[in-house]
């Protein structure tokens, strides 16, 4: 059994997922949101996310934290944000020892929906189902959190992954 830790990094919003996962089943901890107001500075929002990070880490001692790949389209300006926030994630995770894993949007999508072109209500929605949720997770945030958490589970227990990569079978 493996905790893992997914987190959507963000500035005013970082999204937060805790899943447990063993053998293909995956149990939902806990989800949520780091928030950081507007009207505050920029080190006092990336402070409050590093020890809100530290605080989630303390607290579930994850083995893993999977964490969204920055993808830069068209507005560079949220992606530095974004870029600010992560940095201070990854900060955490280091400075706790945790190993880190980074997936890219499309492979969140190909996990979670097995179609890279998944829609985020379609995550969403089966985010919900693989975790056995009543209703979808919120903030859409911690959904997409959750998604980056299930996506690690998913690729850490690949055949591809035993026997350091060498094994005659693969998932892959």
């Amino acid at each position: 059994m493996q905790t893992i830790l997914g987190v959507d990094p963000g500035i005013a919003t970082v999204g937060f997922g805790i899943i447990r996962s063993d053998k293909g089943r995956h149990e939902l901890v806990r989800c949520g949101a780091i928030l950081t107001p507007a009207g505050q500075r920029l080190s006092v929002r990336l402070q409050q996310i590093y020890y809100d990070t530290l605080e989630l880490i303390k607290m579930f001692e994850p083995d893993a934290i999977s964490i969204e790949e920055l993808f830069f389209n068209d507005n560079l300006k949220t992606g530095i944000s974004v870029a600010h926030g992560r940095g201070v994630v990854l900060l955490a995770g280091q400075e706790m020892n945790v190993p880190m894993f980074e997936y890219t949007p499309l492979q969140v999508k190909q996990a979670i929906a097995g179609y890279g072109r998944a829609t985020k209500k379609q995550m969403m929605e089966m985010v919900r189902r693989l975790l056995n949720m009543d209703t979808v997770a919120k903030p859409d945030d911690a959904s997409d959190a959750l998604a980056l958490a299930i996506t690690h589970a998913r690729f850490s227990s690949s055949l591809i992954n035993f026997d350091g990569g060498n094994s005659p079978c693969s998932t892959i």
